[in-house]
């Protein structure tokens, strides 16, 4: 297993308030608002696009994949036949294709790829595995419009994380081919919440508490699911021939050692893991796009990571 925590900054960018800021309003909001309905929690998290910079030289294209809508980030001269698949975070209940695109979009621009981000299917109105079999069948499109499975990568982050690890498991269950490769942003996989950073991280991490997870846990799983079925919590998985995975996570984040454990589950199974744990920075940092150095420094290592 490769660790990474290249040069990291002894004091971190002004910019990178920006995302601390976004995660401290919500929180503000989401503890002090009365009867907070589904519609306005989630158009409350459609704001995490605005850290992101808008990515120059992409454009983007609503389409459906399977019958699963999304947007196409495609940036110019990007190799067509490189494809990200883009899983958003969110407690698998909110955040959406349009919240992430701009960060989609950065990213697919320094891999040199094409991206579609799933609008897929939401809990509570769709508990697992409704999330999981959009991804499916969002990569079965794919591959039958020609793309070759290896060059197709799962990538996500928080739940969408989850779901970008889930995948491929999905697939391997199916007996279908598996992606080339999964990148994990603050991957959110533990469904038992007995992550031990849930407890030394809670003064330092601006948005993951455990009560905000307990609910979307509940809206997921729902009664049917047990915590530790691996296809919901792959760290219970079997990462025997799994792709080669790429997980970052923010050191002072609550969720750092889901991280951390399926850095060390998959790579006690053989897989080719990079773990990159970015000094001071919260949960899914990369949202700061074109904005703070420690976002653009990360994308840069996934971008050298891919090109292997």
């Amino acid at each position: 297993m490769s660790i990474s925590s290249e040069n990291p900054p002894k004091v971190n960018s002004p910019e990178s308030d920006l995302l601390r800021n976004l995660y401290a309003d919500w929180d503000q909001i989401l503890n002090n608002t009365k009867g907070l309905t589904t519609r306005l929690f989630r158009s409350i998290f459609d704001e995490w696009h605005q850290p992101t910079r808008e990515p120059e030289g992409v454009t983007y294209k609503d389409d459906t994949l399977g019958g699963i809508p999304g947007i196409w980030a495609l940036p110019v001269g990007a190799d067509r036949s490189k494809v990200l698949m883009y899983t958003h975070g969110g407690g698998f209940s909110v955040g959406s294709a349009s919240s992430h695109r701009k960060l989609a979009g950065h990213v697919a621009k320094a891999l040199g790829a094409t991206v579609f981000v799933l609008e897929y299917r939401r809990a509570p109105e769709h508990p697992h595995p409704a999330q999981l079999e959009d991804g499916v069948a969002v990569f079965e499109a794919l591959v039958d419009a020609g793309i070759d499975p290896g060059d197709i990568t799962t990538i996500g982050d928080s739940a969408g994380g989850n779901l970008a690890v889930g995948i491929p498991l999905a697939l391997r269950k199916l007996g279908r081919p598996l992606p080339g490769q999964v990148i994990a942003f603050s991957p959110w996989l533990d469904m038992e919440n007995k992550g031990e950073t849930l407890t030394s991280n809670n003064d330092t991490d601006a948005l993951i508490t455990v009560p905000l997870l307990e609910g979307m846990i509940a809206g997921v799983l729902g009664d049917s699911v047990r915590p530790d079925e691996p296809l919901a919590n792959p760290l219970y998985a079997d990462f025997t021939e799994f792709p080669r995975l790429y997980i970052n996570a923010g050191s002072v984040e609550a969720l750092l050692d889901n991280a951390t454990r399926l850095a060390d589950r998959a790579s006690a199974a053989g897989v080719d893991v990079t773990l990159s744990v970015v000094e001071g920075m919260q949960h899914v940092f990369p949202f700061l796009a074109g904005r703070a150095l420690e976002a653009d420094d990360e994308i840069n290592r996934i971008a050298e990571w891919y090109c292997k």
